[in-house]
């Protein structure tokens, strides 16, 4: 397995909509040096739907023009490209990520957790949490607000991976922060790709997120980290070797935990 690798988060500011133009955009920034590069949630439409016939006006099934245009640039450059995007499959749509490999294949994931208004114009995740092998090590996605459910992180680490990715459209700035906790306590790296600029497409509700692109890692560093402005592209050589659970000689992370003691 390969034990260094180099991660990198692309922050974006997508117009609404224009799909085409922001996946140029966003693909433009992706460096063709890093080993895998994590996208924004929603990259490709922009963020505030206004209604559910919006949202499928917009949406794509996961083998779709955003996906396959994703996969074709894994697959010229060598380089993984984990984006959040609008999912239709059939009339249900998700708010998803796709992680697309080299080699062309892909994974999906559903948002688990969705946040304010999602509710009412998404369907909640029901993938679950899946992992899977990326880069020579393995691997797992979130999508934004699944990072305040401490469970999201736990899960995907209990299930072997060492790489969280986080594909996000933030407007609280709390988060950045907490997925230090979150890597410390799963011994994990997280790869948090945010969008920045505003929109106000709804009456009364304008939404400006809070950019803080990053990376972290297991020992409660934040590697890199762009500002809560502006577009473009922060990298971090990571030693997977790092995310170990052996705390110290008597302490193993998962062999320490007492479930019977815990609650649901």
């Amino acid at each position: 397995a390969m034990t260094r690798l180099r991660l990198a988060a692309v922050q974006t500011e997508p117009v609404f909509g224009e799909v085409h133009r922001n996946v140029d955009a966003a693909l433009a920034l992706v460096p063709d040096d890093a080993d895998l590069v994590g996208l924004p949630e929603l990259f490709n439409t922009g963020y505030q739907f206004r209604d559910r016939d919006e949202l499928m006006q917009l949406a794509e099934p996961a083998d779709g023009p955003t996906a396959t245009r994703l996969r074709d640039h894994a697959v010229a450059t060598g380089t993984a490209l984990c984006a959040g995007f609008a999912e239709r499959d059939g009339d249900t749509p998700y708010n998803s990520a796709l992680l697309a490999r080299p080699d062309g294949t892909t994974e999906l994931y559903r948002k688990t957790h969705l946040f304010w208004d999602e509710k009412l114009i998404f369907e909640p995740g029901d993938l679950g949490f899946p992992v899977f092998e990326v880069c020579g090590t393995t691997m797992g996605m979130m999508i934004c607000f699944d990072w305040i459910f401490p469970e999201a992180a736990r899960t995907l680490a209990l299930r072997g991976a060492k790489v969280l990715l986080h594909p996000s459209n933030l407007v609280l700035d709390l988060c950045p922060d907490a997925m230090v906790t979150r890597c410390v306590e799963n011994r994990v790296f997280a790869l948090t790709a945010n969008r920045v600029g505003t929109e106000a497409r709804k009456d009364g509700q304008s939404l400006t997120f809070s950019g803080l692109s990053q990376v972290c890692g297991p020992m409660g560093k934040v590697l890199v980290r762009m500002g809560a402005t502006g577009e473009g592209v922060v990298s971090a050589d990571v030693d997977l070797s790092d995310a170990d659970r052996q705390l110290t000689p008597r302490n193993e992370l998962w062999e320490d935990r007492r479930p019977e003691f815990y609650d649901r």
